[in-house]
């Protein structure tokens, strides 16, 4: 018996992003990068930053860039069922309330495998006191070349890469206390 499958260019996006993230997670040791020169994830260090149209969780059409504009910013790039994530969020805690009036610290939940209702309920459970967005056609993953959950972009006041990192070891109170003494 034959059975015909057909496959839109989203079904293979996903299973795509899907795939990528598996194999990072399955590769040796934690891939991280940061300013110290150890290479560069997402995007490279004193590139401008991007835009990217994203949702809010209400569902309304929103821009990235509106809501890290005005001073230093921290974008992560993370999902519900992310525990890389789940174990940076001690640390997000500690900058929102250090320094929560000094930056923009904005979640983009990824479009893979969880949806604005889930994100939704997550936040019942912990809610950071920043925003969310929902990237739901990788619209920010592509911009960011964010090839998996766990990245962190730090912007400068000027919108400039400062820092990036992906993983669960990032120290991302010391990349925030460089970026706001320098």
């Amino acid at each position: 018996m034959t059975r015909n499958v057909t496959l839109t260019g989203r079904t293979i996006a996903v299973w795509g992003l899907a795939l990528l993230i598996l194999l990072l997670a399955l590769a040796p040791g934690e891939a991280r990068a940061q300013a110290s020169g150890e290479g560069s994830v997402s995007l490279p260090i004193g590139t401008q930053a991007p835009d990217a149209e994203l949702e809010d969780l209400e569902g309304n059409r929103v821009r990235l860039l509106d809501y890290v504009r005005g001073k230093p910013a921290l974008i992560e790039f993370w999902a519900t069922w992310c525990e890389q994530c789940e174990a940076l969020q001690p640390q997000l805690d500690e900058i929102q309330r250090r320094w929560g009036d000094r930056i923009n610290i904005v979640a983009v939940g990824v479009g893979v495998s969880q949806s604005v209702r889930r994100i939704k309920r997550h936040l019942e459970r912990h809610d950071p006191g920043y925003p969310h967005l929902y990237d739901r056609d990788g619209a920010a993953v592509r911009a960011y070349d964010a090839t998996t959950t766990s990245i962190v972009v730090l912007l400068d006041e000027n919108g400039k890469v400062v820092y990036t990192g992906v993983g669960s070891g990032q120290d991302l109170i010391g990349a925030v206390e460089r970026l706001l003494s320098s």
